[in-house]
């Protein structure tokens, strides 16, 4: 963890991490996260010694997840993160086990599933978000946001004129599209937009793929009949489908339906 305020507060890290991705049950947002094995520094280590007082509450910072080689896979913006319990911990001499609650909106519950995928190299096939719940598909779209550039490993867009293959087959709403796009364009667990306006922004470039280029939208008859949803644009009313093909047009791309 690292203050928001200054990247030179650090706050310390932890071996192991619980509770970032569960929400409190009447609280939206916020979560009680425990830090098991954890070496407090910088701002949290001021707060140690007043829980139960004001002065316990460490303020704002950036949760990094990290790699088992260290390396930093995504980041979250956390508030108001205060300490509530502090022991020592068996984990080795000098390390504690901090409990403590923080306010994260972007932390989604079904998230750390995606996330340990990652960290254990298991993201590695095609339609692995297949089968999942449809609370679950927007979890996992937002894991493939936070760690894209984990993801790419510095890895430049493809250059225009590629083709790329869109399989419709297991599109049925504007979450399952996403996961399709993102998979079709940076492969499993890809990004590429997860709303509209963040799918244009894809489209200008520095996401993956450079336009022009050409998508073939494979089972594209059953994704239009699935993604009817009628999208307000203007004084007017479009299909969803309809939309997206505007979209990819007007940014260049040319859509063959197969």
């Amino acid at each position: 963890m690292t203050s928001d305020e200054d990247d030179s507060d650090f706050w310390g890290f932890a071996q192991e991490a619980q509770g970032l991705f569960t929400p409190l049950p009447d609280e939206e947002g916020a979560s009680r996260v425990h830090l098991a094995g954890c070496l407090p520094q910088g701002g949290l280590l001021k707060s140690v010694d007043h829980v139960g007082s004001p002065r316990a509450v460490a303020g704002n910072a950036w949760f990094e997840l990290l790699d088992g080689a260290g390396a930093t896979m995504g980041s979250y913006f956390v508030n108001e993160v205060t300490v509530v319990d502090v022991e020592p911990s068996v984990r080795g001499e000098g390390l504690v086990d901090l409990t403590m609650t923080l306010w994260c909106e972007n932390a989604l519950a079904g998230a750390e599933q995606v996330w340990d995928l990652i960290r254990t190299g298991q993201l590695n096939r095609t339609g692995m978000w297949h089968e999942l719940a449809p609370e679950d598909r927007h979890a996992w779209l937002s894991v493939a946001l936070w760690s894209r550039e984990y993801q790419r490993h510095g890895k430049p867009d493809a250059p225009a004129g590629q083709v790329f293959t869109l399989d419709g087959r297991h599109i049925a709403d504007r979450d399952t599209f996403y996961c399709a796009i993102g998979e079709a364009i940076n492969g499993p667990g890809g990004y590429f937009g997860w709303n509209l306006d963040a799918l244009d922004d894809c489209l200008c470039g520095g996401w993956g793929a450079t336009t022009p280029f050409t998508l073939h939208w494979d089972s594209s008859a059953e994704a239009r009949a699935r993604l009817a949803e009628r999208v307000a644009v203007g004084d007017h009313e479009v299909a969803l489908f309809d939309l997206l093909l505007e979209i990819f047009e007007e940014r260049g791309v040319s859509v063959i339906l197969r």
